[in-house]
């Protein structure tokens, strides 16, 4: 809990990562609320994408815990994560191409069918009524997020912000307590921004998903985050409200590159 009496998903504790002699993350601590949108903001190399990829298992951090839901680990696991409820989307799409919007989402809910892989094979008895449950919920999300028109069209041959809205969808396929963003309006224009960002603030209303976000359009995260963390070279140099960081002057330095001469 928080003093004022949130409650914490997730404690990042002292993370230390690096690769070779670059350190990536040092001395990182932060705390996670639930229902929360909690937005990681700072310049280019600032460890963001790595903060990510630590609290998700895609990286080991060589000091340093990560707390979710109770649990303390030094190494968490990517399938352990996507298991407990952590989705992630990324800088770069990591859709199939060749696959329609419905069976991209339908991806994200392998990890909820139970059935052995032939009888899903098969679509025979017990797993074809499981596929059945779990199209609906995918239908759901895509009435949600209001890509009806696209639900049977290959995502290859669909515009940038509309494939990032896609992705979106399959990590909400996971119903996840825990959401991943990094830099989900990246290339987009600003009347896809607008429509993300409706989405994302949509979706933490509707379900309380708990979000973490890069993002490096500060309209964006001042508009939409309850909170900010800002890292520089790896270190955290300042964490609070959006309006509170926005003035903080080593926060400005970061950005102005002052406190890079």
């Amino acid at each position: 809990m928080s003093a004022d009496g949130r409650e914490t998903v997730l404690r990042v504790d002292h993370i230390n990562l690096s690769f070779g002699g670059l350190n990536a993350l040092v001395d990182v601590s932060f705390d996670v609320y639930k229902s929360e949108i909690l937005a990681i903001i700072g310049p280019n190399g600032a460890g963001k994408s790595s903060m990510l990829n630590v609290i998700n298992g895609f990286y080991h951090p060589q000091q340093g815990a990560i707390t979710y839901k109770g649990v303390t680990r030094h190494r968490m696991r990517p399938h352990v994560a996507a298991s407990q409820g952590i989705a992630r989307t990324f800088q770069n799409i990591a859709l199939f191409k060749g696959m329609s919007t419905l069976d991209n989402i339908m991806t994200g809910r392998n990890l909820k069918m139970k059935r052995n892989f032939l009888l899903q094979a098969l679509h025979w008895g017990p797993a074809l009524r499981e596929e059945i449950e779990h199209r609906k919920f995918v239908e759901q999300i895509i009435d949600f997020m209001e890509i009806e028109a696209i639900r049977k069209t290959p995502v290859g041959q669909l515009p940038y912000g509309l494939q990032k809205r896609v992705e979106l969808c399959r990590a909400l396929a996971t119903e996840p307590e825990l959401l991943l963003l990094d830099e989900p309006m990246a290339g987009m224009n600003v009347e896809e921004k607008e429509d993300m960002c409706r989405f994302i603030l949509d979706v933490n209303d509707e379900f309380g998903t708990t979000m973490v976000l890069i993002e490096h359009d500060m309209g964006v995260v001042m508009d939409i985050s309850q909170r900010v963390i800002v890292l520089d070279y790896g270190r955290k140099i300042a964490e609070g409200s959006p309006d509170e960081v926005r003035s903080n002057q080593d926060v400005i330095d970061a950005y102005l590159g002052v406190s890079h001469g």
